[in-house]
């Protein structure tokens, strides 16, 4: 099935129920009239979305979507294929399926996620796979890969599941983080691992390291190989010297367990 935007919403459309779960077993003509929120009313998806084929699992966005909250929202199966740029807290809860944004995306991608996989192919905003305010609860779970760049705070609260930021990475990555792995190609921001338990935060380049982390030793971490080599298979720019390189290890954060991790590569 296919979603193309015909009528670009002045305000953030709150859109929860586009999702291929959501949508599977419904006709067009029920599509249309599901409810969404628009500022302090409700109105129909057909308002917003012309609506062609059938619900079969695999669903297509076309159109500027920066102004679509909540899309694909609880999704637990299916294929989320996104042709342009897309709003905030996209795939916020999802548990499984697969999320793809052929453009960028806003604020909160995958918060509170605990499956499954979203792949953004430009650059993501603030709070990726992080917890929402008020929460010390993050991403549980499942991929979030970036291509391009990012904001600041990706995994905050992080409690298991893979970020990887293809470009650089905002201040505060790993903020709180209690488990999960983070890798950045491109450069950190400042204060990264700030509250950090335990996990593991990758980078290729130099860090700033806060002064309550301290330098373990410089070695090969066997378990990068899987992860790189998996994430040369999804497309990411990984070369053979930081697969087999060293990397500099840093444990903190002193002012909590001291069982997370930084790793620098060094060329």
């Amino acid at each position: 099935m296919k979603l193309t935007l015909h009528k670009v919403p002045e305000v953030p459309l709150e859109a929860e129920v586009i999702s291929p779960v959501a949508l599977a077993g419904k006709s067009a003509l029920e599509i249309n009239k599901l409810t969404l929120f628009y500022g302090n009313r409700t109105v129909e998806l057909g308002e917003f979305f012309s609506v062609e084929g059938e619900a079969n699992g695999i669903l297509e966005l076309e159109g500027d979507l920066s102004r679509i909250k909540l899309i694909g929202s609880d999704m637990s199966d299916g294929q989320l294929i996104i042709d342009g740029d897309v709003g905030t807290h996209l795939g916020a809860c999802m548990s499984g399926g697969e999320i793809v944004v052929n453009g960028n995306a806003g604020d909160w991608v995958g918060r509170e996620m605990s499956g499954g996989r979203i792949t953004i192919k430009g650059s993501a905003g603030h709070m990726v796979g992080s917890a929402v305010r008020g929460s010390a609860v993050g991403i549980q779970g499942g991929e979030i890969i970036i291509h391009g760049n990012c904001r600041n705070e990706a995994g905050s609260g992080m409690r298991r599941g893979l970020i990887v930021i293809g470009g650089d990475s905002g201040d505060f990555a790993g903020v709180n983080m209690l488990a999960g792995t983070i890798i950045v190609l491109g450069h950190l921001g400042i204060r990264t691992g700030a509250g950090m338990r335990r996990g593991s935060i990758v980078s290729m380049n130099d860090a700033e390291m806060l002064p309550t982390f301290s330098y373990a030793c410089t070695y090969h971490p066997g378990f990068l190989r899987f992860y790189f080599n998996h994430l040369r298979q999804l497309g990411l720019p990984i070369s053979d010297e930081q697969i087999d390189g060293e990397y500099q290890r840093w444990c903190g954060d002193a002012i909590e367990l001291n069982k997370g991790e930084i790793l620098i590569y060094q060329p």
